[in-house]
Order: C-alpha cells, then structure tokens, then sequence
C-alpha cells in the first residue's frame, strides 16, 4: 500500500507544529501591499500586515500559489509513489483549488485534489483528520468519504466589525457602510455551500454573542461536538468573550483562539472574529 501525503495551503491557519506534527505539507498564498509580495504565514505573519495594511494605500491583494509551484511540491512528494490529497481552500472565494487541479493534471505524481468548501480552522478539521486517516492505512476514497461527512457536520460564523474593507474591496457601497457604522452594525455572514451568506446583523457584543450562541445551538444540539476553534483579526476581547460562553454551553473547555492568516485578514478587516466547529 502506497503512502499517502496530504498537502494543503495557508489559509489553513494551523501553526508550524501541527503541520510538522501530522506531517502536512502547506503550499502559501500570497499577499501583495503597495508593490511588495509576502509569502502568507512564511514571511508575513498577521501583527505585521495588519501595521502595513492600515498604511498601505490601497488595499492588499492576495494571489493564489502558481501552477508551477504546485507541481515542484507534487513532483518532489511523488518522487518515491507517496499518494497525494491535496485539500484546499473553498472554490468560492479563491482559484487555489482551480491551480491545484491545473497542477495535479501535469504532475507525474498520484494527486487527489479536493475542494474543503472552507477556510481557516474548519478546513482544519478536514485536513487533520486526513492525515490521521492517511497515517492510519485508510485509502484516499476511504478518506474523502469521511471529509464529505466532515464538510456536510461543520459551521463558520464570521463577525465583521469594520465594513472599512468591504468598501475597499468593492463588495459593499461606501453609503451602505456609513450607515452601518453610524449604526454599529456587525454583519454576521455564515459560510454555506463555499460561499459567505449574510445571516444576521447586531449592534452591540452582547447581541453578537447571544446570536452566536443561538447559532451554535440550532447546529449542534442533540450531536456529538467533535471540534471547536476561534480566529480573529486584532478582535481576541471579542473573540475570548464568545469562547467563554460557548465553553460553558458545551462543555469543551480547551478551545484555542489563535491569529488568522494575513490572506484572510484582509478580506475580513481587522477586528473580525470566526467560530468554526464540527459535530457527529
């Protein structure tokens, strides 16, 4: 039986010790402010960026890992016939998927490309069961049948706090988000199907919690939870106040909040925060 490797990219958000951990290989994006390109979470890290991105005078750009650079990390894996999963960011928001399909085509090695339809720590879920799986002797279909139920039993509730990005980005009017910062609006969007959907909007931390709360309730009650994790934007005040309540209800107690990349940074706008849970 051929050993199986799983590759995946930076919008992960896992630390250098997992992906060492569980034997990961992680393939960056990028990230281009006012002329200079970063490899994400290799040579920019999120304090840095958000410093330069409220300089910066437009605002940053993130690109997808070229073709070529995924077939060098294919072809080297590949050398001795390790099977590859590659498991990778949602199609909705980004081309990486696309690239790595691209790639998979034109390497010699044994590649799987699979398409997590999530970011951030829920791809994690995904990809760190891969591995154990892999690790275990488990086949490539025999792996992809369980991400499919993983994908199917998993939630993302981003919060934004700033609409500032949005208008730069030309998702949302500069009138529109007048208004709702002149109201203290935090759109709350729930990732669904590979794209963000708006779901609720508040006006106070409060509001934001309770209708997180509500959330994770409808979607997990009567389930076994198997996995809950935070990542945030410069926002960990807001980010830790939702995690003790979500701790209380649950009963999970060691709920990590951690930075998020600086390719998700910038769509979301500092402050932003995500909850990300799967169940059984």
């Amino acid at each position: 039986m051929n050993k199986i490797k799983i590759v995946t990219d930076s919008t992960v958000d896992m630390t250098p010790e997992e992906l060492e951990y569980y034997d990961i290989t992680m393939v960056p994006l990028s990230i281009s402010i006012d002329g200079e390109t970063f490899l994400d979470k290799v040579e920019i890290e999120q304090v840095e960026f958000l410093q330069r991105m409220n300089q910066a005078k437009e605002l940053p750009k993130s690109s997808q890992p070229a073709v070529g650079t995924f077939v060098e990390v294919y072809d080297e894996i590949g050398s001795d016939d390790t099977e590859i999963l590659s498991i990778h960011m949602t199609g909705g928001m980004s081309g990486t998927v696309r690239s790595a399909e691209s790639a998979a085509s034109m390497s010699d090695a044994k590649v799987t490309v699979f398409d997590s339809q999530f970011i951030s720590k829920a791809m994690s879920f995904q990809v760190i069961e891969a591995a154990k799986l892999a690790k275990e002797g488990k086949s490539v279909t025999e792996i992809i049948e369980r991400l499919e139920q993983i994908k199917k039993q998993s939630s993302l509730v981003m919060v934004i706090e700033t609409l500032d990005n949005l208008v730069k980005g030309g998702r949302i009017g500069k009138v529109s988000a007048l208004i709702g910062s002149l109201l203290h609006i935090k759109p709350i969007a729930h990732l669904e199907d590979g794209v963000l959907h708006s779901v609720s909007k508040a006006r106070s931390q409060s509001q934001v919690v309770k209708l997180l709360i509500k959330k994770f309730k409808e979607d997990t009650e009567g389930k076994k939870v198997r996995g809950i994790g935070f990542v945030h934007v410069n926002g960990f005040a807001m980010a830790d106040k939702v995690r003790q309540a979500i701790s209380e209800l649950s009963g999970f107690q060691d709920i990590k909040i951690e930075e998020t990349t600086a390719v998700v940074s910038t769509h979301a706008g500092e402050g932003a925060l995500a909850i990300m849970y799967y169940w059984d």
